[in-house]
């Protein structure tokens, strides 16, 4: 119950922020109007860093722009579609007493949080990559 409700209010969060700027929506910072500071790994080098995106990929998917969502941060937009998922599986394997489909819960979050990390880099290298060889920068 505790893990759904984390979640829910991430979710709040999220429809909170607006990731919109003069109209349009943003790609990465809106996690700056949670008073958090710009992203030191691009402040640093001019690249974006692998989770860049993700906290707008949130605020955009929670207002339906999925399409946005996506360029901001496709494996944030997973992350959040995972985690909508998540919600009622865990209130249903609370109200069960166990844990639903899954033998470790342990087993199956180490699982996962390799998953997501490993498509943050992928998508990591490819934005980098995209950027490299188009010679636009970052």
């Amino acid at each position: 119950m505790g893990m759904a409700l984390g979640i829910a209010l991430v979710f709040g969060i999220a429809r909170w922020l607006d990731p919109y700027e003069n109209g349009q929506p943003r790609r990465m910072e809106t996690h700056v109007q949670l008073g958090l500071p710009p992203c030191n790994f691009r402040i640093l080098t001019g690249m974006p860093c692998p989770s860049c995106g993700t906290t707008t990929s949130f605020a955009l998917l929670v207002r339906g722009d999925l399409e946005n969502s996506l360029r901001a941060n496709a494996v944030g937009t997973l992350l959040a579609l995972f985690c909508l998922a998540f919600v009622p599986w865990s209130l249903i394997s609370a109200i069960r007493g166990r844990s639903l489909f899954l033998v470790s819960l342990e087993r199956t979050t180490i699982w996962i949080a390799i998953v997501f990390l490993g498509l943050l880099l992928i998508r990591w290298a490819i934005v980098l990559g995209v950027g490299w060889w188009s010679g636009t920068g970052f």
